[in-house]
């Protein structure tokens, strides 16, 4: 009679143990995947700023070199400033469209300047600004793998459980631009 006791009494305590460890499994490891979207998040915005950070750089020196449409210039200006100013990634990822686009016009606009494209201070920082698009690149990139695979955990049972107790959703994709893919108009 003692071993059936300890049948009902360890069973439903070993399943109870059993749903608790999972549970703060599951926990832990919703918050971790949480962590890491933020940190990726992060490595998206520290390769922003560096690019925002140039900026002044290259409008300086294009600007000491050339004297050409001054509304690129306004556009790049108002571009950072908007980046700065930005509070939520969602703001954050419309200025830094807007900054890749005004750089891209800036770009295009220099072509027309062989002597400034000759001067090592412009070559110096059209090096960095390349650079710097590649980590930006990168770094989406690892965003983006990092949002699919919390995406796909809170999604799935039984994580979901556990994910909408802790009110996670669904965090969005790190997207191009409608029209990304056309090369930007200059205009003189």
């Amino acid at each position: 009679m003692n071993k059936k006791l300890w049948l009902w009494i360890g069973i439903p305590v070993a399943v109870i143990l059993l749903a608790i460890f999972w549970y703060v499994g599951t926990y832990n490891s919703l918050i971790k995947l949480n962590e890491q979207v933020s940190n990726k998040w992060a490595q998206v915005e520290t390769q922003y700023q560096r690019r925002v950070d140039l900026i002044p750089n290259l409008v300086s020196t294009v600007k000491g070199a050339a004297n050409f449409e001054q509304k690129t210039l306004e556009d790049i200006t108002n571009a950072r400033s908007q980046w700065q100013a930005a509070i939520n990634p969602e703001q954050k990822v419309q200025a830094a469209n807007s900054v890749e686009s005004a750089l891209a016009r800036l770009l295009v606009v220099v072509e027309n300047y062989p002597q400034l494209k000759a001067t090592q201070n412009y070559l110096a920082l059209q090096d960095e600004l390349a650079n710097t698009e590649n980590k930006v690149a990168v770094e989406r990139g690892r965003y983006n793998d990092a949002i699919r695979d919390f995406n796909a955990r809170i999604k799935t049972f039984p994580s979901s459980i556990v994910a909408r107790k802790l009110g996670y959703i669904d965090r969005t994709y790190f997207n191009a631009k409608q029209g990304a893919e056309n090369a930007p108009e200059v205009k003189f």
